[in-house]
């Protein structure tokens, strides 16, 4: 089963052209890809050409293309003693001014700092140079980014005034079960196992990881509505995929995330509010609830409990609630 799902995660279907989704890096709307001289670009697609064939997400491989891409677009116009893409020595310097660059000079936050220079570090290494001695920059790591209790009712709210039974069953997936994205998009009609009342979602997760995730009833209640549907829709029984696009194949994860920050433009939440937002509001709302770590790090799919653990510190709101206590004189 674990090599059927991994199969029908590289080989999901395009739809209509918002449900589209592609391994290449996509460019941000209005903004033209960094152009590179001709020795970095060399560098870039052999770069690219080695992702392609790497074990990970194309959600990854976009991400880690962008980032090299900048950097190496950084390199290009830097006055650097050694060549930084064949020399060790050369490397350490490069990343480390770099990082300093992405700090001082671009401002960016510790964590946009820290995955750009994964990214680099990716680069070096598949290129056999190894990763660059250069530390990761410190920073004050508050709770994941969640929805709270009123931007929740709005999201339900609508949820339920879609007109679409399959964007209703896939906007609660993230919202009652914690998937992510990829997750969501890959599920078959035979990871739901429904009974009157209850049920369970079969989840293929990061690592080959597979988890059983109860269906609330909420849930329940929108897939029952979606299923009913998906039998009259074009193509419905040629493909075993849960979600389908207007093509009558699987949905793929830009379309899904279209739909998803589509009900959330509707309930009026933030533009960022994405499958990610949702999935941290699932743990959020379990660990705050008083759910033991051992049980939502199951329900997540976390390898590690320490991962799960990040949900227990405090947020950006608890911060700000604390200052509140300190008096005024008005």
């Amino acid at each position: 089963m674990a090599t059927e799902n991994a199969q029908k995660r590289g080989g999901q279907e395009a739809g209509s052209a918002s449900e589209n989704t592609t391994a290449l890096p996509r460019r941000r709307r209005g903004r033209a890809p960094l152009q590179l001289p001709d020795p970095f670009a060399a560098v870039l697609d052999e770069y690219i050409g080695a992702l392609a064939t790497a074990p990970l997400a194309a959600q990854t491989r976009r991400t880690y293309t962008s980032k090299v891409r900048q950097y190496l677009a950084w390199l290009a116009g830097a006055d650097l003693d050694e060549d930084p893409l064949l020399s060790a020595d050369g490397r350490d310097w490069a990343v480390r001014d770099y990082r300093t660059h992405l700090q001082t000079v671009l401002k960016r936050s510790p964590a946009t700092v820290n995955n750009a220079l994964a990214a680099v570090n990716d680069l070096y290494i598949r290129r056999g140079v190894g990763p660059a001695a250069a530390a990761r920059v410190d920073a004050a790591v508050a709770a994941p980014r969640a929805l709270d209790k009123r931007a929740q009712l709005r999201y339900l709210r609508a949820v339920q005034t879609c007109p679409s039974p399959r964007d209703q069953a896939l906007a609660l997936v993230p919202f009652y079960a914690g998937a992510r994205i990829s997750e969501i998009v890959a599920l078959d009609i035979d990871d739901v196992a429904r009974s009157a009342r209850k049920g369970v979602l079969r989840i293929l997760g990061k690592g080959e990881r597979v988890r059983q995730v109860p269906i609330h009833p909420q849930l329940h209640a929108a897939l029952n509505g979606w299923l009913a549907e998906r039998a009259d829709w074009p193509g419905a029984t040629d493909t075993p995929a849960l979600f389908l696009n207007q093509r009558g194949q699987r949905l793929s994860v830009r379309g899904a995330h279209d739909i998803i920050t589509g009900i959330a433009a509707a309930a009026g939440l933030d533009d960022d509010t994405t499958v990610h937002i949702l999935r941290h509001t699932f743990a959020t709302t379990l660990v705050r609830g008083g759910t033991d770590l051992v049980i939502v790090a199951e329900l997540l799919g976390h390898a590690r409990l320490e991962t799960t653990r990040i949900y227990t510190r405090p947020s950006a709101e608890d911060r700000t609630r604390a200052l509140d206590l300190l008096p005024v004189d008005k």
